[in-house]
């Protein structure tokens, strides 16, 4: 058996704070063109303002998960980081440092073990619109 490493970009738009985006499918196609049959994957995303995660890709969830950050990192409170920079999205900082920019998920018969109702998603947490860019990279045995 041979060991091997591939890794894939992807780019996507969102409109803004709260925007989740499934990226499973990319994720999938990512690993069956990687030809790792055994192995793991990683799915990183640049920026300080985004995060990576997985849940139950359905529309309450969706909802939910922007109203418990909000209560977690208030956008109201005063952030050392609005001080500095005059930023607007101290609060988003936070937020994607509490989440996390990637998620590491098995790979196994060349496809990504996910339970039956998860689901891989990037989540914006800027106060606009960005361009993000997705890195998979896929290692392990083909």
């Amino acid at each position: 058996m041979e060991f091997k490493v591939a890794t894939y970009e992807f780019r996507f738009r969102t409109r803004g704070e709260g925007d989740i985006l499934d990226v499973t499918d990319r994720v999938a196609d990512a690993v069956s063109k990687s030809g790792v049959k055994e192995g793991i994957a990683n799915v990183f995303v640049t920026g300080s303002t985004a995060a990576i995660s997985t849940m139950e890709y359905e529309p309450g969830l969706i909802e939910d998960l922007p109203r418990a950050l909000e209560r977690i990192a208030p956008k109201v409170e005063t952030y050392k980081h609005h001080l500095r920079w005059g930023d607007d999205n101290g609060h988003s900082h936070v937020r994607a440092t509490i989440i996390g920019p990637n998620v590491t998920v098995p790979v196994r018969r060349n496809t990504p073990v996910l339970g039956t109702w998860q689901q891989i998603v990037l989540i914006e947490l800027d106060t606009r619109p960005r361009e993000r860019t997705l890195v998979v990279t896929v290692m392990g045995s083909e």
